[in-house]
């Protein structure tokens, strides 16, 4: 079974807070029982107040929901609030409160935290955002993680909360990945998305992957070329493109390559401002 917790505007200005609906759940036997995947939307405010609101009561409430598979922290709309403006914490703990959990996917990253990170079962880590700290891509590649199989990043840009360096907080991705069970990696909406794209072109992480996202970004013929020139390339079983700053020509190339290539969404190549998907 899967539940959705959302406060909108409206109920929040009437006194809603998210905390009561979750201890209301964990009181209801059939449902949390049941549950096999929780979606926290707008807790209210996100704009002005954390997720540190609400968290405490979604961690004491760990034992009520033994079932409880996927998490997903964030899950708002626009109209709700802008992913730069949702408020995190810390998500570390509620990790380690919930050691059953296989997926967890993570919206908003401002004053985001994951620490520590470790989980024993944890198959699917996507974050979600207008722009991803070092501190977070830090804490990723010093995770123990020993069953990942998805990872999913939302680069961003430097407006908008990214504040990494392409060799000391990306590459490590594709030339140490410490998830040695991962086959599907994103490293997505990035403005340094040729380069991502020339270091992955023939990394190491490739002999592992089935699937390589590199989606959402501004990445160009220059990039486009590197991965459409490389064998390891062709070896995946999905190649994810889609959004993007290549050519018509190029675009042809690829349909022709024989690689399973996702390559919706093509940008105007005319316009001098060139920005990733998700950067509001």
């Amino acid at each position: 079974m899967e539940i959705k917790l959302s406060v909108d505007f409206d109920a929040y200005e009437d006194g809603v807070k998210l905390a009561p609906l979750i201890e209301e759940l964990a009181q209801d036997a059939e449902k949390s029982q049941a549950l096999t995947s929780l979606i926290i939307g707008d807790w209210g405010a996100a704009y002005e107040e954390s997720a540190q609101e609400f968290l405490p009561t979604l961690i004491a409430a760990s034992s009520h929901f033994p079932n409880l598979r996927k998490l997903f922290i964030g899950d708002m709309s626009y109209e709700e609030c802008e992913v730069s403006w949702i408020n995190q914490t810390n998500l570390g703990p509620l990790l380690a409160a919930y050691p059953q959990l296989e997926s967890f996917i993570i919206k908003g990253s401002t004053d985001l935290a994951l620490e520590p990170l470790e989980h024993a079962r944890l198959q699917e880590l996507t974050i979600i955002c207008g722009g991803l700290p070092s501190t977070v891509l830090q804490s990723i590649l010093k995770a123990k993680l020993p069953e990942l199989r998805k990872l999913e990043l939302y680069l961003g840009v430097d407006n908008y909360g990214f504040d990494g360096d392409l060799e000391r907080d990306i590459l490590p991705f594709l030339y140490e990945n410490p998830f040695l069970k991962l086959t599907s990696l994103g490293l997505k909406d990035s403005e340094l998305q040729d380069e991502i794209a020339i270091a992955a072109a023939n990394a190491p992480v490739l002999q592992q992957l089935e699937e390589l996202d590199l989606s959402e970004g501004t990445l160009t013929d220059k990039g486009g070329e590197a991965l459409l020139n490389s064998e390891a390339v062709r070896s995946l079983k999905h190649l994810n493109l889609n959004y993007h700053y290549m050519s018509d020509s190029l675009v042809l190339k690829w349909r022709s390559s024989g690689v399973n290539v996702t390559l919706d969404d093509q940008q105007d190549l005319d316009d001098e401002w060139r920005y990733p998907s998700l950067t509001e």
